[in-house]
């Protein structure tokens, strides 16, 4: 059986792009809308720069919520649910759920998984 793919995120502007590094070891390739040099990019383009590279959208904003509603995937999206936090409690709740942003990543029924 072949390896598994791993799925590459693409982390929102609120942020940090720091999460690209600090998660290269479980999501390698990840991409932050930032480092596209596409900082204040509306949520649509968002949307269609994580679809073009492959992603899955990360984000706290739950208008990408509306988007996978409104248009499905491709891409999904990671809601992440924590309320004040730090880049290194969202890293940890990443690594945390690995397996399942993988299975989420693999299945074709949801678009949204939600993580807090």
């Amino acid at each position: 059986r072949p390896p598994r793919k791993m799925p590459r995120l693409f982390f929102d502007e609120p942020l940090s792009e720091e999460l690209c590094e600090k998660l290269a070891d479980v999501f390698p390739g990840s991409l932050h809308i930032r480092l596209l040099g596409q900082g204040g990019a509306a949520d649509a383009t968002v949307w269609d720069l994580a679809r073009q590279h492959g992603c899955l959208v990360v984000s706290k904003d739950e208008d990408f919520h509306r988007l996978a509603v409104l248009h499905g995937a491709p891409p999904k999206f990671v809601w992440i649910q924590l309320g004040n936090c730090t880049t290194d409690d969202i890293a940890q709740l990443l690594r945390r759920h690995h397996a399942d942003i993988i299975r989420f990543s693999e299945q074709n029924e949801a678009t949204v998984l939600e993580l807090g």
